[in-house]
Order: C-alpha cells, then structure tokens, then sequence
C-alpha cells in the first residue's frame, strides 16, 4: 500500500490537474471558434464579407440573444430567486465603482493625455457583463455530465448572467454615455451675434467631416459586435461637449454683486436668499436638460427587453405555469425559443473572430497607459473581485451552497472591458479609435488572465466539492 503523504500527493496532484483541464478546456473550445471566424474573414481568405458577419451580429442581437435569455431565465426565475439573487446586479454596481477607483490610480500612475483622463477611468471601471460571461458559462456547462456545477448549470448560469444586464445598460446609456462627450478643451467656442460657431481645435477636424454612405462598410466590426446599430442613433448634441457648456455657463454667483432684477423691485438690493435660490433653479433646469438629452428610450432594446419581460413572467406563478414545463399550453414556443438560443455562443465566438482579424487601431493613448488598463482590468481588478466576494459570502449576501452562483460573479471582475464602450465612443466622436486599439488588446490578453483566474476561481469554489 503507498503511504500516506504520497497518497495525499497524488490526489492533490490530479485534483490540481482536474481542475486545470475543467479551467482552460472550455477557452480551448471557445477559442477554436474564435480562430475560425478570424479565418473566414481574415481579408487574405475573403471566405466571408465583412458585411456578412454585421448581418451576424444584429441577429445575434435581435434574435438570438433575446430567445436565449427569455428562454433560460424565464425557466429559473421566480418570486424567492429574484429576491435571493438580489446581489447580482448590485455586484455589478460594486464592480463598476472599484474599477473606476482603479482606472483613476491608473491615471495617477501613467499619467494618460489629459483628453483621456475619463476615458481611462471608463476603460477600466466599466466589464463586459453580457456575451463573455455567457460564453464562458455555456462553454463550460457544455457537457452536464462532467461541469463541475451539476446537472442545471448551463440554466441556471445563463439565468445568473441575464440577470445582469438591465443594470449594466441602465449604467452604460445613463452615467457612460455623458462621461464619453468629448472634452470641452476639444471645442474653441466663437460667439458672434446670436450664433455659436464651433470649431474643433487640437488636430480632430475629421470627426465633424461627412463620411461617405457605405452603408457602415468603412466603421470597425468592432463598433457593431455588442449593440449593432447603436452608432447610428446620433442625436444633435452627443458629438459635442454639451454637459461641459451647459454647466460652464453657470456665473460664478455672488451674494452682493449679481441682482434679481426679474423679482426685486427697482432699486432695491437683492437678498443672499434670493440669489442663492436663483443659482439653486438654474442648477435644477441644468440637471432636467441633461436629463431630457439622456437616451433612456435606447436602454429597451432586444436583449433587455426579454430579460425584463422573462422576470415579469417567472414571479408570476399563473403565468410561468402556462409557458414552462412539458405540459405547458405554450411550452413549443418555448421549445422553439430553446432551438434558435443554441446559435448564440457559436455566432457570437465567429463575430468576435471576425473582429479581432481587423487588428488594432492608431491610439494616442500611449503604450503605458494601454499597459496599464489592461494590467489592472484583467489582473489585479479580479484579485480585488476575489476579496470583495470573500467578504460577501461572509457576510451572508449569496446564496448558500450555490457555487455556480459565485462563479458568475466572479466573472463580472475577470472580463474584458465592455464592447458596448466602443459603439459608445463613436457616437459621442470620443475617443473611438483608441477604444477600438484597447478593446482589441484587452481581448487578445484575456485568452490568458481568462486561464489563470478561471485555474484560481475553480479550486477557490470547489475546494469543497
């Protein structure tokens, strides 16, 4: 009989090898369809058009994706889970807030060009929480006879990562689309008579130049891959600075100097009461104009229109009765739904081949700041990420006994920046072909941090199992 310790060894040798193999095989997997859709629209090739792989993409996004989250979701979601699952999208939240405290130490550290100060900050803070999250989850629950999660975990881990998505859109259309207006020092703004005539200073005349209708041809894939059609939604101020005028217009008030001549009678001084509430109104109409220049009306789109109406549907008994299970009136719709999800990974993997095959673009970010976004999106934000979901399973915030659940909350930590950002980024003319380069970057360097927090997070989690 071998002794102790070197039975213990072994074990620990091929658990650790276990692991290993259910960490870095699903990648593998993922990543073989990656490389095939770089090959098919690689240009040297031109097996496929460019053009072939949007269509691709806005199919994902209008058909795809919605059935397969309406479908999963729907089937896992109920009245008592969408209340225990209450941290999933406040993670989310608390994943954006410390990445954005790290992208700001990344500014200190590179020290960035000033027109990229926020553009750092929104680089690091804001992950993609919808399509690498859902690949990976599919990818390893693939097989439910081998995933570490059990028998429901592809259901239930599509479930977990659906449930995300309202809060990250809501946060993107809301806090990210105003931090992406270009820089005020972009704008020299000459006032003559009535009329404001701007003109674009510091060499980017070409972002007020008409391009030529080709139909999106000459944009990056890159723009299109998470929410196509979005670079199109241009409104008459999202390419200027309108949130930094606004507000820059606002006087400095003073208590003594400025009069309200509107509700004072002649010859009387204004009161500091007045004035301060003169300066109060005109902050508030501020505030309601951003407000109204917000595109909400864009957060109901396809993917977060089905997550909504499938939580609408799962807390409510009678009529989650009538659409899931095997004895449901409409459970072939369902069914149905369930056949035309399974082309989401496989179409998403090939749009993401597709668009990294485009390479990088020209970026003035400048390689130390490029380093830096990247080193502490994909390396020391999930470290932190780590801690914070310790800490959270302590403090009894997650489900007990669900580690499928801490796992897709630890990806919100460990993925690469939103690809959302750089549609963002050329419709708000800021910044989009370094957001492009960073983007591309990001991702080629995830196949690795991906492998080695994927090794850590899965003897973290199953170190019990």
């Amino acid at each position: 009989m071998e002794p102790f310790p070197g039975s213990l060894l072994h074990r620990s040798m091929d658990s650790g090898g276990a692991d290993a193999v259910n960490a870095v095989l699903p990648l593998l997997k993922l990543l073989s369809i990656a490389v095939i859709g770089s090959l098919i629209a690689h240009p040297k090739f031109q097996f496929v058009p460019k053009e072939t792989f949007r269509i691709l993409s806005k199919l994902v996004f209008v058909l795809f994706l919605p059935c397969l989250i309406l479908n999963h979701l729907v089937s896992s979601i109920s009245l008592k889970n969408f209340i225990l699952w209450w941290f999933i999208p406040v993670n989310v939240v608390v994943s954006t807030a410390l990445g954005a405290v790290l992208g700001y130490s990344v500014t200190l550290i590179c020290q960035p060009p000033p027109q990229f100060f926020r553009f750092t900050i929104i680089m690091t803070a804001f992950g993609n929480t919808g399509y690498i999250p859902l690949s990976v989850v599919s990818s390893v629950c693939h097989n439910n006879t081998n995933n570490p999660f059990g028998s429901e975990c592809y259901d239930k881990g599509v479930a977990y990562v659906s449930f995300s998505q309202w809060i990250h859109v809501i946060l993107v259309y809301t806090l990210v689309y105003h931090m992406m207006e270009p820089p005020l020092e972009y704008y020299e703004i000459v006032e003559g008579g009535e009329e404001e005539e701007e003109v674009i200073v510091h060499e980017i005349e070409e972002l007020e130049e008409e391009e030529p209708d080709d139909n999106g041809l000459s944009r990056p894939l890159l723009v299109e891959a998470e929410w196509p059609g979005l670079e199109d939604k241009e409104t008459e101020h999202c390419k200027k600075p309108f949130i930094a005028r606004l507000f820059n217009s606002i006087p400095v008030i003073s208590q003594t100097n400025i009069p309200d001549f509107d509700s004072m009678e002649e010859g009387t001084p204004p009161s500091p009461k007045s004035v301060k509430c003169m300066a109060e109104l005109k902050v508030v109409k501020k505030i309601r104009i951003v407000a109204e220049h917000t595109p909400i009306r864009q957060i109901l789109q396809p993917p977060v229109f089905a997550s909504l109406f499938a939580i609408l549907i799962g807390i409510i008994p009678g009529l989650k009765s009538f659409a899931v299970g095997s004895d449901a009136p409409l459970g072939f719709i369902t069914d149905s739904l369930d056949i035309v999800a399974q082309a989401t990974v496989p179409s998403v993997m090939l749009v993401l081949g597709g668009m990294l095959t485009e390479g990088p673009n020209e970026s003035k970010l400048g390689i130390r700041t490029t380093v830096g976004i990247v080193t502490a999106r994909l390396l020391v934000l999930p470290l932190i990420g780590i801690g914070v979901i310790y800490l959270a399973d302590k403090w009894n915030f997650l489900v007990q006994g669900d580690e499928l659940y801490r796992f897709v909350i630890f990806l919100q930590y460990t993925t690469p920046s939103a690809i959302l950002l750089a549609a963002i980024a050329n419709l708000r003319a800021y910044a989009a072909s370094e957001a492009s380069a960073l983007l591309f970057w990001q991702h080629v360097f995830a196949i690795f941090s991906l492998a080695i927090y994927l090794i850590i997070y899965f003897k973290l989690l199953l170190v019990h199992a």
